[in-house]
């Protein structure tokens, strides 16, 4: 008896197996036109992508048009690569499209399902944005501006004294920023610091994690119950969950105490009831904080910096307009930004040039989606490939080439009809856009002020060599850091403004 329920249950359990993750795809592939792609095997579906799939969904993108799709076992994904699709699709029908799919490696399991960038359609969602709304508005923005100028010129003058360093540098400026803001830390930080440490290391995991076919597991969700299958990715949850909360304790104290400073954890912590937020939910927002303000700064600051050294006379362009505008007696400010189009329209070019989330973020479809002749199933995942849309030729004429003035008009102002997707699309558009546009204006400012960039004779820059992570970086690279005029120097320990 207990023989034949032991087989009954295995022919139901591969019965199942075999229709979620061969008819019901299948299915898909019968009832509608899914956009094209390449083809692949009959069961399986296509091949997961190896290293650098966002370059190879790209290179898809030329050869089978502006919206392909893929099959992974059940999973139906859809890449978006093209400017004008991804507003049609991923904008204006942002209300079908603010779910994220299910991320078991990533989500479930090394984040617990708490970390605000995967969490899916619903209730938690809602909550968590209205907090994060709550203090990275435009008006609480302003707030910050006086610690990134602080932390700006430091990077600045690291850049100077030690340019070896430079990527380091950006990304101490970065942290520097995020915990003053989020934890009210008020010593210096330094990229060594190992709170600072343990944070990047997070990150780095959770970028190796969200790597399109990294993990298995997002693919064939049964693979969690094997013994030992999940442990690295548990053992890094409870690493940063540990962080996260050890964090928060601290500014819980130092309220408590009434020594805390003013900073985003505090705030949270005091309207937490009101905000419906569980004690693990504040430690992973503020978590997500650093998660999304530092890596990001720090790459589009070493991005900036490599273009410079690049394309010398559009570098040139912007230092004309700087000298013009601030002059060598005082150092750029915010107040200055509405007379420094060039600034802007250099960093928004970088930002298109080689985007810092190349591959983008997967949105989930929950209602089926008809773009021209084709239809995208609800439940299935939609990407919108920041890198090969930042080379759509009809938006964005001779892509490849660095072009800051396609963001200026005739009269040199900024155009108000261009836009790149830097910050994502829709209703899951990154909260933190404000707070990041901020730290790289005053930053890119600073340093076109202070230097020309130049690169190393002995070792030209790769501009194709950068890491393979969820947000990209350059790998290493030398420039030159060359004082514009005398003085300058002093000028930026002494404040200057």
């Amino acid at each position: 008896m207990l023989a034949e329920v032991a087989v009954v249950s295995v022919v139901g359990l591969l019965s199942a197996l075999f229709y979620s993750y061969v008819l019901e795809p299948l299915r898909w592939q019968r009832k509608a036109s899914l956009p094209p792609g390449p083809p692949g095997h009959w069961l399986f579906g296509n091949a997961l992508p190896g290293p650098y799939a966002y370059r190879y969904y790209a290179n898809m993108v030329n050869e089978y048009g502006p919206v392909i799709s893929f099959r992974y076992g059940r999973r139906i994904v859809c890449i978006i690569g093209r400017y004008q699709p991804a507003v049609d699709i991923l904008v204006k029908h942002s209300g079908e499209t603010i779910d994220r799919p299910r991320s078991v490696a990533g989500h479930e399991i090394l984040s617990g399902s708490l970390r605000v960038l995967l969490t899916p359609k619903g209730d938690r969602i809602r909550r968590l944005r209205r907090a994060l709304h709550t203090f990275l508005s435009p008006k609480a923005c302003e707030t910050y501006k006086p610690i990134q100028t602080r932390m700006a010129k430091t990077y600045v003058l690291g850049c100077y004294e030690t340019p070896q360093e430079h990527i380091d540098h950006a990304k101490k400026y970065a942290a520097s920023v995020v915990i003053t803001m989020t934890y009210g830390k008020t010593t210096p930080t330094s990229y060594s610091d190992p709170e600072v440490q343990c944070m990047h290391r997070c990150l780095r995991r959770l970028g190796a994690v969200l790597r399109p076919g990294a993990q298995l597991l997002d693919t064939y969700p049964f693979l969690q119950y094997i013994p030992g299958f999940t442990r690295q990715l548990r053992q890094g949850h409870q690493e940063e969950l540990e962080l996260f909360r050890g964090e928060v304790a601290k500014v819980k104290t130092k309220l408590e105490q009434g020594e805390a400073q003013s900073c985003f954890t505090a705030q949270v912590l005091k309207e937490q009831e009101s905000l419906q937020l569980s004690d693990d939910e504040v430690a992973y927002l503020a978590g997500a904080m650093f998660g999304a303000g530092s890596d990001t700064t720090a790459s589009s600051l070493a991005i900036v910096a490599m273009a410079a050294a690049l394309f010398p006379e559009a570098q040139a362009k912007v230092q004309a307009q700087l000298d013009a505008v601030v002059g060598r007696g005082r150092l750029p400010t915010f107040n200055d930004e509405g007379d420094l189009p060039e600034v802007t329209a250099f960093f928004l070019e970088a930002s298109r040039w080689r985007p810092v989330a190349s591959g983008g973020f997967a949105h989930r479809a929950t209602e089926d989606i008809v773009w021209k002749d084709y239809v995208i199933p609800a439940g299935a995942e939609i990407i919108g490939n920041h890198l090969a849309i930042a080379r759509d030729p009809e938006v964005y004429p001779d892509p490849e080439t660095f072009k800051p003035s396609r963001w200026l008009d005739a009269s040199g102002r900024l155009r108000n009809d261009l836009k790149f997707f830097t910050f994502g699309f829709g209703r899951r558009i990154c909260v933190g856009q404000h707070l990041a546009d901020n730290s790289v204006f005053i930053n890119t400012a600073l340093i076109l002020w202070a230097f020309n960039i130049t690169q190393d004779p002995t070792a030209p820059i790769d501009p194709d060599a950068f890491t393979d992570e969820a947000l990209i970086y350059p790998q290493p690279y030398n420039v030159n850091f060359n004082p514009r005029f005398d003085g300058l120097i002093e000028m930026l320990k002494e404040g200057g403004d």
